[in-house]
């Protein structure tokens, strides 16, 4: 359960917008039906315990990945007092799709024994592949507006005065946040709608192809923190304008130095024949001249050459056509589904921020925001949900040489990599429940069966939403008002589970008195209680020896075996999904050729990542890094954040003897061990 809610403002704003039948503030609550106010509400931001899992350098600057969600992460800072100066977030987007993590299989060690060989293999074999859903951007408008308002609320709350907030979002929801924009941070604090043109022309057989995002951009107060970033010039515009040459090769256009149509009378002079008014004076006409900064018309009328390599740009303006998303071949590709370019990120982060400020992204995704922020000298805080985001954005900034803290959220529900997973797994380790949702109104995840009460629905917290986290009356009662009416005649009671409720006893007590419309019982139950030790961890078997030749003198680490039950079970999904595929394809007379996914009795194909510690022994520890190697999806080794061309070979070396080790399989899961 959170240690305690923390509010968003001392005193709430007037006129907030009712997104909901009930909205989750410091405000009055209103139902559908009427106007009557039925309760006054508290909420704010929840705060956990946050527990510190690495540490990366000395970190002076105390930069800050966190994995948790935005509203959690903003309870710490505020905590803390912590105050951020930019904000970039790029949330969920409402667009109804699901996003997919592409996992591979890495190549057997024993075959990088010889590059030659390895080689081959990976120029002939297809490479083994499957995808793991990540999260479903799959939200109803009003929840996705209630989630979005909680969250812009407690960002606000951690900015600077001085602060600005970037929101990226597209059609699909994009004008809606606006106007909670507009109430949240001000309508007169609304400084641009940018327009980014995120892919080339296509095709739409519907009507007109979509092209572009919105980036959303206000302040916090009129005194904010602006700088125009200057963007280079087009080729377009530089064969238009610049499309003079010196004989050194310097393009140029030319000026006008005649003072026609000047305010004022400009210099009166004659020059190599030609009399006028003049933009300078003689002294200045002279060095020009010497300086070989004159061009002459054909009618012998001076111009100044402006040279092209003396232009830094021009100022950036609202539509940014020169930014192009990230592609397959780019060398900042991290293989995340929604990566943003980092030419974006440098652009916002230069506008609207100075050397030794913080910015912050709370939907940190691919990392870019912390990477780009880390390299220009900005101070940087950075969360997400996930664990493959925080896993992306730890091995990214560790490419960059970045110095920074992980810590977790210990909400209790962080299970598995992503909130979607662990509401998947939830579904299947509750014992008995069906998933019959179509039978049963949306709030229910399913129903189970007891031969006591018969059919009882369960209603599940949605761990993607974090205004579902907190069981209080507005939601209870909302249950008593929407739900329990609906259901079947023959149901007698359902199963509230909950992550964390404002009082217990106080709840039942308020569902004893508002519960007149029906007779069902509601049974609470707490869901971190349900969730506790089910995780199976993976296996992993060694040895450890100290080394000493012409090449090596240190501790070395043999991985023998590394099993991981969950990638197996994952890995014969895929491999039962594609048999089925072919069956269905045999009985419509079409030859669908597959070819099963396989890995050998070492299992050393599943591993992603390996470190060694140095430092700690224990092993609920923070994390101390000495040495670490990745593997790319062709099973080149990544050393300490460098990439290299060598294939493993199923060790890890390092020069001091390694306490604990840490392997992260291909799908994302974290083990640590004692050596």
């Amino acid at each position: 359960m959170a240690v305690r809610y923390i509010p968003y403002f001392p005193n709430t704003l007037e006129g907030q917008a009712l997104l909901d039948n009930f909205v989750r503030t410091k405000r009055v609550l209103r139902y559908r039906d009427n106007d009557h106010v039925v309760e006054n509400i508290q909420r704010g931001m929840p705060y956990y315990e946050v527990e510190p899992v690495e540490q990366v350098g000395d970190n002076p600057q105390h930069n800050m990945v966190l994995r948790g969600e935005c509203l959690s992460a903003c309870a710490y800072l505020k905590d803390k007092g912590v105050k951020v100066d930019l904000v970039y977030i790029d949330p969920p987007f409402a667009s109804g799709a699901d996003y997919a993590k592409k996992v591979y299989v890495r190549n057997n060690p024993k075959v990088a024994a010889s590059i030659a060989q390895a080689e081959k293999e990976l120029d002939n074999e297809e490479l083994r592949t499957f995808d793991e859903k990540m999260y479903g951007d799959i939200w109803d408008k009003e929840r996705y507006l209630n989630w979005m308002y909680e969250n812009l609320m407690a960002i606000k709350s951690v900015m600077s005065d001085n602060a600005s907030i970037y929101v990226h979002l597209d059609y699909h929801i994009g004008h809606y946040v606006k106007i909670l924009m507009d109430e949240i941070f001000g309508e007169d604090n609304f400084r641009n709608e940018i327009i980014w043109k995120r892919s080339t022309a296509h095709n739409d057989s519907t009507g007109f192809a979509n092209l572009h995002d919105s980036i959303y951009y206000y302040s916090k107060s009129a005194d904010l923190y602006f700088k125009t970033p200057l963007v280079p010039y087009s080729d377009d515009y530089i064969d238009r304008y610049y499309n003079k040459t010196d004989a050194d090769g310097r393009k140029y256009l030319d000026r006008d130095l005649s003072a026609k149509g000047l305010k004022g009378s400009g210099y009166s002079y004659v020059w190599k024949g030609k009399s006028g008014y003049w933009r300078c004076p003689l002294t200045t006409m002279e060095r020009l001249e010497k300086e070989n900064r004159l061009y002459y018309t054909s009618n012998g009328t001076p111009r100044y050459k402006q040279y092209l390599d003396e232009m830094e740009g021009i100022p950036a303006q609202d539509l940014w056509l020169d930014i192009f998303a990230v592609n397959s071949q780019a060398d900042e590709r991290v293989d995340y589904a929604t990566q943003k370019p980092e030419a974006l990120l440098e652009r916002i982060i230069k506008a609207s921020s100075d050397e030794g400020m913080v910015v912050a992204d709370f939907f940190g995704g691919s990392g870019v925001t912390a990477a780009v922020a880390n390299r220009l000298g900005r101070r940087f805080v950075t969360s997400d949900i996930n664990l493959n985001s925080i896993q992306t954005i730890r091995d990214r900034l560790i490419g960059g040489k970045a110095e920074f803290e992980i810590l977790e959220v210990k909400d209790g529900v962080s299970l598995f990599r992503n909130p979607v997973q662990t509401m998947d797994k939830l579904k299947k380790m509750i014992p008995g429940l069906c998933d019959n949702e179509e039978k049963l109104d949306k709030i229910w995840a399913g129903s189970i069966v007891s031969t006591q009460y018969g059919v009882m629905p369960l209603y599940l917290p949605n761990l993607l939403d974090s205004s579902s986290r907190l069981l209080d009356k507005p939601m209870i009662n909302r249950i008593i008002r929407e739900a329990l009416p609906d259901l079947p005649a023959d149901i007698r009671r359902v199963i509230v589970y909950y992550i964390d409720i404002t009082d217990r006893n106080d709840i039942e007590q308020f569902i004893k008195e508002q519960n007149d419309q029906t007779t069902i019982e509601i049974e609470l139950r707490d869901l971190k209680q349900f969730l506790d030790d089910i995780v199976v961890e993976d296996d992993a078997e060694w040895e450890v020896s100290e080394t000493h030749d012409a090449l090596f003198s240190g501790w070395k680490v043999t991985i023998n075996s590394f099993h991981s039950d969950r990638v197996l079970k994952k890995i014969e999904e895929v491999n039962l999904k594609g048999r089925q595929q072919v069956l269905q394809q045999k009985t419509k007379g079409k030859e669908k050729k597959f070819v099963p996914i396989t890995i050998s009795d070492e299992g050393l194909e599943t591993i992603e990542w390996i470190s060694l510690d140095c430092e700690n022994a224990e092993k609920n520890q923070p994390w101390h890094s000495d040495v670490e190697i990745k593997r790319d999806h062709l099973g080149r080794v990544c050393l300490n954040g460098k990439k290299t061309d060598e294939f493993w070979d199923g060790t890890i070396r390092c020069d001091k003897k390694p306490l604990r080790m840490k392997i992260r399989n291909i799908c994302g899961d974290e083990t640590v061990w004692t050596l």
